[in-house]
């Protein structure tokens, strides 16, 4: 079942799904791997695992430490597919993805690692740096090995742009709730309801919505409007303070459960 229509199957049964993000290597796959058992244990829908990266431009301050702090303790790509392939076997029952910048892919090869990650049972491609236009080659390769390039709409995106872009992807659309960077955050307000019915509008792939969702009340507030709510600083910031174990009762809290 390729991506789009396994979350459309999950929609059937749930008010809104839930989507997470973890970078590898930090502060360990160790706690990697834990966070994860806490994540799908508690209903997590998919998990973006973020291969570090010295400039990770869309990431606020907190994810961009954890990204030096994992490089700084020797994290390589090789290590992170291998966790990967691991993982993907070991909780079948969610969707990963690969999140990363598109430097990464390129000097490990293109073809190398889009076969390499559908391989293993990656679902799809969070590349927030590489531009559709400029994709042409990765974008083909992830259609030649079943594998979602997921594509982006903006609080800046024209209709026409919206229309153009997702035409390019698959398995969903990422919607930035706001302008900036990771990690601050976002107003529920009428402006975000407006944004999403524009987004609504433009595609029939389900919409997942992240920048700045941190509590159920954001979370609640996207039921309705949006089909899957994208968890990021917030986890790490947790884990942080209070550890993994921390992180299967955040998540059942922001589920309603």
């Amino acid at each position: 079942m390729n991506l789009t229509a396994d979350l459309q199957k999950r929609l059937q049964n749930k008010p809104i799904l839930l989507m997470t993000h973890l970078v590898l290597g930090y502060p360990s796959l160790e706690v990697n791997r834990e966070v994860i058992r806490q994540m799908a244990e508690n209903g997590v829908d998919c998990i973006e695992l973020q291969i570090p990266f010295s400039e990770p431009m869309a990431d606020g301050p907190v994810i961009l430490r954890a990204n030096q702090d994992a490089l700084n303790r020797g994290i390589r790509v090789a290590d992170c597919i291998q966790f990967a392939a691991d993982i993907v076997q070991e909780f079948p029952q969610v969707n990963f993805l690969f999140m990363t910048y598109y430097n990464i892919i390129f000097r490990y090869g293109e073809e190398d690692f889009i076969k390499g990650a559908a391989e293993i049972g990656i679902k799809g491609f969070i590349v927030p740096d590489l531009p559709p236009e400029e994709g042409e080659s990765y974008l083909s390769l992830s259609k030649k090995y079943r594998t979602a390039p997921i594509m982006f709409f903006t609080p800046t995106s024209t209709e026409e742009r919206m229309r153009k872009v997702e035409k390019m992807g698959s398995g969903f659309i990422y919607c930035v709730a706001r302008k900036g960077v990771t990690g601050k955050k976002t107003a529920m307000d009428d402006s975000l309801a407006r944004s999403l019915n524009s987004y609504r509008s433009a595609t029939s792939l389900p919409l997942a919505v992240g920048f700045g969702i941190s509590s159920r009340e954001d979370v609640a507030m996207l039921e309705g409007k949006a089909d899957m709510a994208v968890i990021g600083t917030a986890t790490i910031r947790l884990v942080d303070n209070q550890g993994p174990a921390a992180v299967g009762p955040f998540i059942a809290e922001l589920l309603g459960h």
